[in-house]
Parts: structure tokens; C-alpha cells; sequence
């Protein structure tokens, strides 16, 4: 079935890619509804918040400086604090004001191949998710390690090293998972003809209490992963990457890696505690065309079944493009789909959940690698089109049913965070909370909706003061910090 009318117009959805070069500290009372008494805690949001360096445009969002938005919950009130993480690229393009690096997805130094043959150092920018664990609040970019920041203050500390087990320049992914037993897994990715895999394990003091390396053969391009009990699992996406251009100045890094769309997914099942000598890494072949984000993993005696969302294909940066000017009609939609891994026969069965075009999965933080019944995704605003994500999508994987709430027409949204109910017994017993972009007033309003009933519309919607850019990942914790 086609859709005639469009739930969107691209000019709405472009005023979300506006840098925000202000940093603002207040509380919010410009409600609608009113905040439960019972919501207390931090939501941490990360993204890029300049999306140019002086009206010089980046290539792509992903570019983009880190930029933290903090919103603290107390006593039926909400305070939001946003800071930029001061990175060194940071400081010294504000100084420069202008591009001094080269970034992954695209941006290239003024100045055409000449200016950028041979230069590999790109910057770290720390914008892709922020998390607090072990009394630390952490900017996180895959390729390095993390900034430390105040959560008080979100004052930038310096770089993370975890006492010395993480090496200088060494990635801590933007990807962690935390097992309700208390332990935060992590991993890092370190590419090239063949790929070490590094996999963390974190004690709730923050401290790195195991760490196992694991080599790969081929180039891997891996965002994300999924745990359960006793493994970790990872999907290397079938791309090859080509690094000439690269280093030519020609290309980015990032433009030099290729789908290939006849190509099998390899599953890689790495155990986190090896039983025996004889446990090895197993791989299993699919086909899964690309994955960024899974939702969850649980073992059900020989089986491993993972929830993903996965798309046809990558939708590759090309040179000379905007992609403010994104043709969503002609992208393939990320859609959920759910893997059978069978460890005895090392057969993969794979089955469609859901069509509607989805992103950024959530689900209750007790069910992160165990047997669960819900979750929650940005979503696109129609059931049969790719689109801007609109929407806030449940699935109940029990009884099939769907429930959506959309911010359509003119609401954009960003990720869910799924926030459980203290001494909650429900598993969906909580609220969904997200920011959406507001085209109409170019600002964003942090929605609170109730997680068991989603369509009941929003309990509170925060009108911010200003816009938010387009974010990536956040956080929730019961801590609170003014």
C-alpha cells in the first residue's frame, strides 16, 4: 500500500540540523501537564551540536562537536543544563574558527585533496553517547577513549584511562550494555586486514575488572553489540573498505567503505567466561544486510536469539551531497527483524517482526541480555514508508500488539529512553522519555509518556527554550545532579 501524503516536509525536518552554539543553564517551566512526583534522576542526551565550524558546513552530522544536554528530575520540577565537551579538536577550531580536521563521515580541511593528502589524525569529537557509572559521567566516540566530565558542572575533566588499563588513543566504544548483575560490558574496535576485537568488563566502582582481546579476520564495521549471560555477540556487516582515497586526501575514511550486498553477515559469539580450553569463537553466516543497532540478546537453551534492526543496505556518503537533502523514498527503511542462533548446528534462522521503519531501540534495563517481553523505538510516522522517525513505536513480542504515538506533523523524534518505576514489578511499568524537535517553533520538548499505555498521549511535554540538534545516544540515571 502506498502512502500519498507525506506525515512530514523536509524543510520541517532540516531546522533539526541548526548548530546551537549556546550553552544554557535554567529551569524549565514552560510545561504542558505536569511531571510525575515519582520521576527522579538525570536523563543525559549526547550529540553533535555544531553541525559548522564558522558557516563552513560539515559533511554529515556525525561530524559534529559533542554536546551534552542534561535534564535533572526533582520533586515534580525539571532543570536543563547543555555544556560542549572541550575536546582539543574542539578548542582549537573555536580558536582557529575554522575546520582544522578531517572527519570520518565526509568533512574535509578546505583546500581539496592538496590540503588533506596524508593527514590521518582526526578528531576526536566525543559525541555519540554519555553514560554514568562508577561516580564517572562519560563522553563516548567509538575511536578513542572517553572524556570525563563534571556531572555538577558538565565541566570537561580530560581524557578517561580507567587507571591506566586503557592506553592513550585507545577506543572505548559509544556502545556499552549494562547486565543487571552490575557489571557494564563494552567493547573496541581496532580495523585492518584483520580486526581485534577488545571486550571490557566493568565493576559498579568503574574499574575494568576483565579485559579479552580477540582477533578477527577482515575489515569490521561494527556500532553496536548485544550480551547475554555468558556471551558477547557481534554482527560484521559485509562491507569492504578501500583505504587509497584516504589517504590521497580524496575521500573520508568513512566514504571508503563499501556494502557488499552479496555478501553473508558473519555472527561473531565470543563466551565472556570460557568454561573450557576447548570454548572457542564461533561464527555463524547470515543474511542480514546492515546493522547498526540491536535491541537485545537471551540464550533459551541451545539457542541465542537477537533482536536487530537491519537495513537492505548502507546507505553510502557520497562527495558533493547534502544530506540535508536526504531522499528517504530511495533509503532503505531500518526495520526489526529477529535471529535464531542455534549453537549446536550452527544454523541462523531468520524471521520479520515488524515492517515500520524503526531506530534506536529501549527496553527495560533488567531484561538487557534475558528474556523480555517489550520494547520501545523511534519510529517512522506510516506503517509502510521510510521516513523521518515521527513516531514512538511498542512492540509487545508476547501478544504481537502495537502501540504508537506520533509527534506528526511537524515533531521529530530522537532516542527513547525506556525509565523503569522504582520497586516496579511490571516489565513495562515506567516512562518512555524522548526529545522531540518542534519545526513549528524551532525548539525541543522533552515527552514523558507512560510506558504501558503509550497512546494515552503525553503526561508532560517540556518546552525548551531553544532547539536541540538531532541527537544520538543518552542515558537515565536515579541520581540527581544540580
Amino acid at each position: 500500500m502506498q502512502i500519498s501524503e507525506k506525515s512530514y516536509t523536509l524543510k520541517d525536518w532540516q531546522g533539526g540540523y541548526e548548530s546551537l552554539t549556546q550553552e544554557f543553564d535554567y529551569w524549565i517551566d514552560d510545561i504542558e501537564g505536569e511531571i510525575p512526583l515519582e520521576l527522579a534522576g538525570t536523563l543525559f542526551r549526547n550529540g553533535p551540536g555544531l553541525l559548522d565550524i564558522n558557516k563552513q558546513r560539515l559533511h554529515h552530522p556525525f561530524d559534529g562537536d559533542g554536546m551534552i544536554s542534561r535534564i535533572t528530575f526533582t520533586n515534580g520540577h525539571a532543570h536543563f543544563r547543555n555544556r560542549f565537551v572541550q575536546t582539543e579538536g574542539y578548542l582549537a577550531e573555536n580558536k582557529a574558527g575554522k575546520i582544522l580536521y578531517r572527519g570520518v563521515f565526509g568533512t574535509q580541511k578546505p583546500g581539496g585533496w592538496l590540503a588533506n593528502i596524508f593527514d590521518f589524525k582526526i578528531k576526536h569529537i566525543a559525541n555519540t553517547n554519555v553514560i554514568y557509572w562508577g561516580k564517572k559521567l562519560l563522553a563516548l566516540w567509538e575511536a578513542a577513549e572517553p572524556y570525563a566530565l563534571n556531572p555538577h558542572t558538565l565541566e570537561t575533566l580530560g581524557n578517561e584511562y580507567f587507571n591506566g588499563v586503557l592506553s592513550k588513543g585507545e577506543a572505548f566504544s559509544a556502545h556499552p550494555r549494562i547486565d543487571p548483575n552490575g557489571t557494564l560490558v563494552n567493547f573496541a574496535i581496532k580495523p585492518g586486514l584483520s580486526t581485534t576485537i577488545t571486550i571490557f568488563e566493568l565493576n559498579t566502582n568503574g574499574e575494568i575488572i576483565k579485559k579479552q582481546n580477540h582477533s578477527i579476520p577482515g575489515f569490521c564495521f561494527i556500532h553496536d553489540f548485544v550480551i547475554t549471560e555468558n556471551y558477547c555477540i557481534f554482527f560484521q556487516n559485509p562491507v569492504n573498505f578501500n583505504p587509497i582515497p584516504f589517504a590521497l586526501g580524496i575521500s573520508s575514511a568513512g566514504q571508503c567503505i563499501k556494502f557488499q550486498k552479496d555478501q553473508p553477515t558473519k555472527i561473531i559469539i565470543i563466551p565472556r567466561i570460557a568454561k573450557s580450553e576447548n570454548e572457542k569463537v564461533q561464527v555463524l553466516e547470515t543474511q542480514a544486510g546492515f546493522i547498526f543497532h540491536h535491541v537485545n540478546a537471551f540464550e533459551v537453551e541451545n539457542e541465542i536469539i537477537i533482536d536487530s534492526i537491519c537495513y537492505k543496505s548502507l546507505t553510502e556518503v557520497e562527495p558533493n551531497t547534502d544530506y540535508r537533502e536526504t531522499d528517504f523514498d530511495a533509503n532503505s527503511p531500518g526495520q526489526l527483524w529477529r535471529f535464531h542462533l542455534n549453537l549446536e548446528t550452527n544454523q541462523v534462522q531468520n524471521q520479520l517482526i515488524d515492517h515500520r521503519a524503526c531506530e534506536f531501540p529501549t527496553i527495560h534495563p533488567n531484561n538487557v541480555g534475558k528474556s523480555y517481553r517489550y520494547l520501545y523505538s523511534a519510529a517512522a510516522h506510516h506503517a509502510t514508508v521510510n521516513a523521518p522517525l515521527q513516531a514512538i513505536l511498542k512492540v509487545d513480542l508476547e501478544s504481537q500488539n502495537r502501540q504508537l504515538w506520533s509527534a506528526a506533523p511537524q515533531g521529530f523524534i530522537g532516542e527513547p529512553i525506556f525509565v523503569p518505576r522504582a520497586n516496579s514489578q511490571q516489565e513495562d511499568d515506567g516512562w518512555v522519555i524522548a526529545l522531540v524537535y518542534d519545526a513549528e517553533y524551532h525548539r525541543s520538548d522533552v515527552v514523558i509518556l507512560d510506558a504501558e499505555n503509550i497512546e494515552k498521549g503525553t503526561i508532560a511535554k517540556l518546552h525548551l527554550k531553544h532547539h536541540i540538534p538531532y541527537g544520538l545516544h543518552g542515558s537515565f540515571t536515579p541520581e540527581t545532579f544540580i
